[in-house]
């Protein structure tokens, strides 16, 4: 997984009238690693989020550019204080252009064992089609 090292990162998103705003971020965020494949009725995503759960992911399609984001809250302990550290903690956010047509109303996100799966459903008119060829 790449950590991108900025202590604040600036999302611009645009707005009615095509002013651009700015989210500002503190803390470390991270790019998870993905797979995609694709068959012939679907495109697949698997992110790498460990420490996440679904209720810490935000899966977003707009303008056939599909975002990935998760806040992770790092564990305090009052119990006892922490003397040497190497785990790090931090956000995810990564982002994708997608090219094929999708079905938005059958997209399908699950989260398990700290890895994001989305099935992205390819429209009809985007999926391979055999024309039979007729004699004569």
């Amino acid at each position: 997984m790449a950590e991108v090292e900025k202590s604040r990162e600036a999302k611009k998103q645009e707005t009615p009238g095509n002013i651009i705003t700015e989210r500002i971020r503190t803390g470390r965020i991270y790019m998870p690693d993905v797979d995609i494949s694709e068959d012939r009725d679907n495109l697949v995503l698997y992110a790498d989020l460990p420490g996440a759960g679904d209720e810490d992911v935000s899966v977003t399609l707009e303008n056939d550019v599909l975002t990935i984001e998760a806040k992770i809250v790092p564990e305090k302990s009052d119990a006892h204080r922490l003397s040497h550290a190497e785990y790090r903690t931090g956000d995810y956010f990564r982002s994708f252009t997608i090219n094929e047509p999708i079905d938005r109303e059958k997209i399908e996100a699950k989260m398990k064992d700290g890895v994001l799966r989305i099935v992205l459903p390819k429209k009809e008119e985007a999926k391979p089609k055999q024309i039979k060829i007729h004699a004569g």
